[in-house]
């Protein structure tokens, strides 16, 4: 059985106070045809703004009397039991009414289906897959466009053609319907698959003897577990073999599900990981102006150095790093301690150095290359905390770094506000140092994820 849905709302992310659903339709369909459906309006308990109203033609008056939510919930969840759910860009509609379910404190999983995913599969080579492009060029006429009634009758025409092509797709000619859509599991995937929220965090897969034999994360746990199956590669296939019981730890923060699962890994060392394994780190990159003022890179054993640019497992896995930029900035082989201290390096005489070896370029020419491969490893801050989501509505998330290294992270109530330095270091509950916990976060910070506040210096 499908559900084919479609959902209009007043924000383009879910947001209790102002992004939520305003209208819902869903068509039960048993493979064959629609055999029910039902369709209402919703009131948001929030603004509908003038753009969503152009948009969708739903106005804070027509939704005033509407239902809310919590009040069709319990259709919802009749509607779609036991079906696949069905809609054009999936994760949309999927993701809205999972987060209004939440909202409520109610987990609301079911299997998902994409007909923009399944159209590009069935239908390649189309200039546009949106409904209302595809639908045009398959001659689907849509009545109300962006009203949830009509846009989910079209996606269930398009639904019905694309289960014609799929059973004359070589790859599904020989199965069912509900054959095509949904694979027979085993036991352990339905039990790991029926464990696993959708929601971020760290999972742990054990073997019979409950050991950890591979720690993953993921922002839906459900969904990684799913293509770990898919996988048809041997390791995946062996691992998979093993796999026995899962457990998992919800972090409700991208960032700390990064970090909390490089330090898993680090402790558990499970069989089937192979990256963020090495706990300790030998070699590191560093750098430093001479007597010339010109900046030199160079690669020591850590226990050398007082303060790392970044470090490595491994001399090679240094030494690497430092030629991927002795090529993209056009570096000296000598400032990067590769040749001799007074040689004109070879990179200068096929080209790839500019001459600061052979007093050719200007020392403030090369210094300037230097330095931008240095603020790739800035901070915006020494001392700053990462707000981010928390595990639960009402709860942040809190990343503390100090003296530009990570200390650890904790969680608060977001009816205590954003609270003093001194109170968010408070919540922070501190954990083991690991020198590529730098790059997790300056790749985060980056991103431009997650609200930055800088702390003052040792308050």
């Amino acid at each position: 059985m499908f559900a084919i849905i479609d959902i209009e709302t007043c924000g383009t992310n879910f947001e209790f106070r102002k992004g939520r659903i305003t209208e819902i339709c869903i068509l039960k369909h048993d493979g064959l045809s629609v055999i029910d459906r039902f369709t209402t309006l919703i009131n948001p308990e929030c603004y509908i703004s003038p753009y969503f109203t152009k948009l969708t033609n739903i106005s804070n008056e027509m939704v005033a009397d509407a239902p809310r939510f919590h009040e069709v919930a319990p259709k919802i969840l009749e509607m779609t039991e036991g079906c696949v759910f069905v809609a054009h860009n999936v994760g949309f509609d999927y993701g809205f009414i999972k987060e209004e379910f939440k909202s409520l404190g109610y987990t609301y999983k079911r299997d998902t289906l994409c007909t923009v995913r399944l159209s590009r599969k069935l239908m390649p080579g189309r200039i546009s897959y949106s409904l209302g492009h595809l639908c045009a060029s398959l001659g689907i006429e849509i009545f109300g466009r962006h009203r949830a009634e009509g846009d989910a009758v079209a996606t269930a025409q398009l639904f019905d053609l694309l289960m014609q092509l799929k059973t004359q797709h070589p790859q599904y000619k020989n199965m069912g319907v509900t054959e095509i859509m949904t694979r027979k599991v085993d036991k352990i995937k339905q039990y790991v698959l029926n464990k696993l929220p959708e929601e971020c965090g760290v999972y742990y897969f054990r073997n019979k003897e409950g050991e950890v034999i591979y720690i993953g994360k993921s922002n839906n746990m459900y969904q990684r577990a799913q293509a770990h199956f898919k996988n048809d590669a041997k390791k995946s296939k062996k691992m998979l073999n093993e796999l026995h019981s899962v457990d998992f730890e919800l972090t409700g923060s991208e960032l700390i599900a990064l970090l909390y699962e490089s330090e898993e890994i680090k402790k558990h060392q499970p069989k089937y990981n192979r990256m963020r394994k090495a706990e300790a780190f030998t070699h590191s990159l560093e750098c430093f102006k001479d007597d010339k003022g010109i900046l030199n890179f160079r690669v020591s054993e850590s226990n050398t150095v007082e303060e790392p640019l970044v470090s490595y497992a491994s001399y090679s896995s240094a030494r690497s790093r430092l030629e991927a930029w002795l090529e993209e900035k056009e570096l000296c082989l000598r400032y990067c301690g590769l040749t001799g201290e007074e040689a004109v390096c070879f990179n200068h005489q096929i080209k790839k150095c500019r001459g600061i070896c052979a007093d050719e370029e200007a020392v403030e020419d090369y210094n300037k290359r230097v330095e931008s491969i240095l603020k790739e490893f800035e901070f915006p801050y020494p001392d700053f905390v990462v707000l981010d989501k928390g595990r639960k509505m009402g709860e942040y998330s809190v990343v503390l770094v100090e003296n530009n290294r990570y200390k650890g992270f904790g969680y608060f109530d977001e009816s205590a506000g954003f609270q003093s330095a001194e109170e968010l270091r408070g919540q922070v509950g501190f954990r083991p140092y690991y020198p590529d916990t730098g790059e997790l976060l300056r790749h985060f910070v980056k991103k431009g994820k997650g609200k930055l506040i800088k702390l003052p210096a040792g308050e």
